[in-house]
C-alpha cells in the first residue's frame, strides 16, 4: 500500500506516540486525522502541524459510532486506523504491608480494559465496517506491547495487550477475504513524553535491562508502521521493536 493519500484515523493522537504517527505519515502524503481525550492536545496538534481532529472516547460505544459515521460523511471511509489510544494503572495483583493485604482495584483493571481493549475493538469493529461496506483494501493497526508476555504490575495492562494481539489475529483472518490487513506493534520501552517523566534512577534501571542499551525513539516505532502499511504481505502478525529486550 502506498502512504501517500492515504486517509489514517489514529486513536490517542494528540500527543506522544500518536502524534509521532500522524506528523511522519503527514511528511509522506498520507492524510491523518486524530481522536483524543483531551481538547488542548488537539488544538495544539492543530496549530503545530495543520492536522485535524476531534475529541472522542474510545470507550463510549456511541461516540465511537458517531465519529466513525461522521468522518465517512465527510471524508469516505479511512484507509487506515492506528489503534494507539492506550493508558496504564499499574499495580501489583496482591501484595503485604505489615501485616497489611493490597489488592488491585476493579475500578484501576475495568479503566485499562476499557481503553486498551474495549477502545480497539470498537474502534477496530467501525473502521473495517467502513472498509467492508465501501470496498475499501485497507489496513487495522493495533498498539499491542512486549508486556503483553506478563509484566511485574501490570496484571491488567498486559492483559490488554496480550487482548489486542489476539484481536489482531483474529481479524486479520476474518477480514482477509475483503482485503484488509490486521497488524500489530509490540514496543518495548519507548522515550516518550510520559516515560521521561519517570525518575532518572528507574529510568537508568529499565535502560540496563535492555541489550541495545537505550530506550527506543518515537520515530523509529513509527517507521514500523510505515512498513507495514507499506508491505502488503504483513499481516496477521506483531512487529516487535524492543532493542532485543525480552520480559
Amino acid at each position: 500500500m502506498e502512504i501517500s493519500g492515504k486517509k489514517v484515523i489514529i486513536t490517542g493522537g494528540g500527543r506522544g506516540l500518536g502524534k509521532q504517527f500522524a506528523t511522519d505519515l503527514q511528511k509522506q502524503g498520507a492524510k491523518p486525522y486524530v481522536i483524543d481525550v483531551v481538547q488542548k492536545n488537539l488544538d495544539d496538534l492543530k496549530e503545530e502541524t495543520g492536522i485535524e481532529g476531534r475529541v472522542v472516547d474510545v470507550t463510549n460505544e456511541a461516540e465511537v459510532e458517531g465519529f466513525f459515521d461522521e468522518y465517512a460523511k465527510n471524508h469516505g471511509s479511512c484507509d487506515i486506523l492506528i489503534n494507539n489510544a492506550g493508558i496504564t494503572a499499574d499495580a501489583l495483583f496482591v501484595s503485604k504491608k505489615e501485616d497489611k493485604i493490597k489488592k488491585l482495584s476493579l475500578s484501576n483493571w475495568d479503566k485499562v480494559m476499557g481503553v486498551n481493549l474495549t477502545g480497539v475493538f470498537l474502534c477496530g469493529r467501525e473502521a473495517a465496517a467502513q472498509m467492508v461496506q465501501n470496498e475499501i483494501e485497507g489496513l487495522i493497526i493495533n498498539i499491542s506491547s512486549i508486556s503483553r508476555f506478563g509484566n511485574i504490575g501490570q496484571s491488567n495492562y498486559s492483559a490488554t495487550k496480550a487482548g489486542v494481539a489476539a484481536l489482531t489475529v483474529t481479524w486479520a483472518k476474518e477480514l482477509a477475504k475483503y482485503k484488509i490487513r490486521s497488524a500489530a506493534i509490540a514496543p518495548g520501552f519507548v522515550n516518550t513524553e510520559m516515560v521521561a517523566k519517570i525518575n532518572k534512577k528507574v529510568i537508568d534501571k529499565i535502560t540496563a535491562m535492555i541489550p541495545t542499551g537505550r530506550l527506543a525513539d518515537m520515530s523509529e516505532i513509527s517507521k514500523a508502521a510505515q512498513f507495514i502499511i507499506e508491505c502488503d504481505y504483513f499481516n496477521g502478525r506483531i512487529l516487535e521493536i524492543d532493542g532485543a529486550l525480552r520480559i
